[in-house]
């Protein structure tokens, strides 16, 4: 063959591998409301930057008549590009091919390109759209499905992972998602189980759907297992794009740095009065971190879960940091175990990608009662406590109102290694409130009391002017300064670059045994 003819054949090669599962089951994908895998690459990336790998490469079995249908790619698209002009590496799952099915050779596409991520330090995106293992492979898919797992946990804390899951996400194939950093799921046409509705019912004889049994809807706001659910595929390429800009290629290097015209020294007159008067009024936490951060800008993360406390990123003087903030519009603000297991994995994290934490503080303690007690409450309370004394990155933390008990001390206290504690004058800060506090201390007086009721008022009043105040807490070098709200935001800032050049380590050890 004249090269003219072989460079014929490339292009005819290529052709029919751009075609995935041909025309028809193009059409089918459009018709259910999704992208084809080409398509969401390409929406993800810069253009004209994706550089495909593997594009030939096809399955080895002969079972079932298999070795008759072979599609160049075998049903995963693999290759590299580049993200607001940064590297990332990117699989996309083609259901057009063998429904997105995972075969050996799929899997090897998959490791070689997460190979590749972790030597060069860059995030890997995987847009998830698959049926599975594929059955005709038998124990050759699972063991894919394995290579992928080990490289899921090599890559943990190394470089960002992320995962869209655009389509079904059954079985075994779970397990890689929830293994990486951050799930994002598509509404309506995305759904995350282990086993599926039709097993549960012949199992447990309970009926339900697939979109209640693992929709977006459900593991955004019930089991805690996505972290963003969006509206459209568009939509989840943009969260890929905007969570990428918050945070570094690797755990070497720093989030990238975004200037901005906001300026570092702006007070914010609202915040005077953002805290009600009343202690036991709420308020929402978030309008607190769109007052201070740049811009206003808060990109929140498990926004439907666990709402008691809020996570996410933002940027101060242009640098990105992670929030961790107490939420007195739910629940009061208390901690329990969903939000103590959201929070320490965020923070968590952080701390490998050297994000700073900044953390917002109004809690008045650990939720109470018999259902946190007997799930556990004790040892996922404890999750965070060990996320923020593990941290290495700079902490900074502000009190806004309550700070009781453990919780005071779980929530980045000084106690747990902060770097830089704040406090607003409407800090309480106590071993409780003052009402139980009370209660306690003078029960036996209260009981003789000619007047208990007035008598109690008379002790809750005094016990608040003595104790529910951060001044005993700054006289003891816990709270290092106590400042006027509307200085939030230059405090921030001044604290985050007298932080900058931190260096700090744990101790030598394989590693620690959180309390899982």
């Amino acid at each position: 063959m004249s090269i003219e003819e072989k460079i014929k054949d490339l292009e005819e090669r290529t052709a029919r591998a751009l075609q995935g599962g041909g025309l028809a089951r193009i059409e089918r994908q459009h018709e259910a409301g999704k992208l084809t895998a080409r398509e969401r690459i390409d929406l993800l990336l810069d253009p004209g930057t994706f550089v495909e790998t593997d594009r030939f490469k096809t399955h080895r079995c002969t079972d079932f008549g298999m070795e008759k249908q072979k599609i160049p790619g075998d049903g995963v698209v693999t290759g590299y590009g580049k993200i607001d002009g940064r590297h990332v590496f990117v699989f996309a799952q083609d259901f057009t091919v063998f429904g997105g099915s995972l075969s050996g050779a799929f899997a090897e596409k998959i490791c070689k390109i997460m190979d590749l991520a972790a030597r060069t330090g860059a995030p890997v995106i995987g847009l998830n759209d698959g049926a599975g293992a594929r059955i005709q492979e038998g124990v050759v898919s699972l063991g894919g499905y394995g290579d992928v797992f080990v490289r899921n946990v090599h890559a943990s804390g190394v470089i960002p992972q992320i995962s869209a899951i655009m389509g079904p996400c059954a079985g075994g194939a779970v397990y890689s998602p929830a293994m990486t950093d951050f799930i994002i799921m598509v509404k309506n046409t995305s759904y995350m189980f282990i086993t599926g509705p039709d097993v549960i019912k012949t199992v447990t004889h309970e009926e339900v759907t697939p979109e209640e049994l693992g929709g977006a809807a459900t593991h955004a706001a019930k089991s805690g297992v996505c972290h963003f659910a969006v509206n459209s595929e568009e939509e989840c390429i943009r969260v890929i794009r905007n969570l990428l800009s918050f945070i570094p290629q690797n755990n070497l290097e720093d989030p990238p740095f975004v200037p901005t015209d906001d300026p570092p020294d702006r007070m914010e007159a609202r915040l005077r009065t953002l805290v009600p008067d009343n202690p036991n009024k709420p308020y929402d936490i978030r309008e607190l971190i769109g007052l201070v951060a740049d811009d206003g800008h808060f990109f929140e993360v498990h926004a439907s879960w666990a709402r008691n406390i809020v996570v996410g990123f933002a940027r101060f003087g242009g640098h990105s940091v992670g929030i961790v903030a107490n939420q007195p519009a739910v629940q009061a603000g208390c901690l329990d175990i969903d939000s103590s297991r959201k929070a320490a994995r965020f923070v968590r994290f952080c701390d490998a990608f050297n994000i700073p934490l900044v953390t917002f503080v109004d809690v008045p303690g650990f939720l109470p009662g018999t259902a946190q007690e007997y799930g556990g409450i004790i040892s996922h309370g404890s999750k965070l406590l060990y996320a923020f004394c593990e941290a290495t990155v700079p902490k900074i933390t502000v009190i806004t109102r309550k700070a009781y008990g453990g919780a005071y001390v779980v929530m980045n206290s000084k106690h747990s290694r902060a770097d830089v504690n704040l406090a607003y004058p409407t800090a309480e800060i106590a071993v409780m409130g003052p009402e139980g506090a009370v209660n306690i201390v003078f029960r036996k007086e209260l009981e003789g009391a000619p007047e208990p009721d007035a008598r109690r008022e008379e002790l809750v009043s005094e016990y608040r002017a003595t104790f529910a105040n951060p001044y005993k807490a700054a006289e003891l070098g816990y709270i290092d300064e106590v400042i006027k709200p509307e200085e939030t935001r230059p405090r921030i800032i001044q604290a985050l670059e007298m932080l900058r050049t931190k260096r700090d380590e744990l101790p030598p050890k394989k590693h620690g045994n959180i309390a899982l």
